[in-house]
């Protein structure tokens, strides 16, 4: 199974895909990251997941378990970490959100094996340590995570800066949930039973998105676009 990433144009009434960036990604039925975002420096990044083998995340030779950055059209940005590969960090295991602060710092949500979710703040080259560290295991060279749910499951999937918080999506959760950075904690700020899926803050207003039916699941899914508006 492989993944691609492609670019698609609306005419008005369909997309058509116009043209593929990046191919021959490995997949899997369940572990694929799959998030794409426009950095701050104009490219591209892609989140994609371990496909359920401990020896690619580790491996820069390949696409699996990374997060990789690509210019829009499609080649290796000057400045990657590793010459001529899209590899920016590697040692994920199935990163599902991207998410930039006013400073840049780049940010990134992921699901752990069993519990220990992270967020880790991610800089170029560093090796987040899956599958041989998660939580707060440290090894020489890996990069324990900046924020985890120890024994608890959140299933994070899309974040998302609103000002200086950093708003994150959650699926096991059910519900969004903000960083508190001093208690190095998630804290809900809004639940409905729902299994979340993304959020996006737009203007003084927060959007989100639901996916009620697991992957694992089958049948059909009773899912809603969501409206949060501050109270005044």
């Amino acid at each position: 199974m492989l993944n691609k990433v492609i670019e698609a144009s609306f005419d008005g009434n369909s997309w058509r895909e116009t043209r593929t960036p990046l191919e021959e990604i490995p997949g899997h039925r369940l572990y694929n990251g799959g998030r794409l975002a426009i950095g701050p420096d104009g490219n591209l990044y892609v989140t994609t997941g371990w496909i359920e083998d401990g020896d690619l995340p580790q491996e820069r030779e390949s696409l699996a378990g990374k997060v990789l950055r690509i210019t829009p059209q499609g080649e290796v940005p000057a400045g990657n970490p590793f010459p001529g590969s899209y590899v920016y960090s590697f040692g994920h295991r199935n990163p599902q959100g991207l998410a930039w602060d006013r400073d840049g710092k780049m940010f990134v949500a992921e699901h752990g094996q069993s519990a220990h979710d992270e967020i880790n703040h991610i800089r170029p080259g560093l090796n987040f340590g899956w599958p041989l560290i998660d939580g707060d295991e440290q090894l020489e060279g890996m990069e324990t995570a900046y924020l985890h749910s120890s024994s608890d499951t959140w299933a994070p999937s899309g974040i998302a800066f609103w000002g200086n918080e950093l708003l994150v999506a959650t699926l096991v959760g059910r519900g969004i949930y903000v960083l508190d950075e001093r208690a190095r904690d998630l804290k809900s700020i809004y639940a409905s039973g729902d299994r979340f899926r993304d959020v996006l803050p737009l203007g003084d207003d927060l959007y989100a998105i639901t996916t009620n039916r697991s992957p694992r699941g089958e049948g059909p899914s009773d899912d809603q676009l969501i409206k949060l508006s501050p109270k005044l």
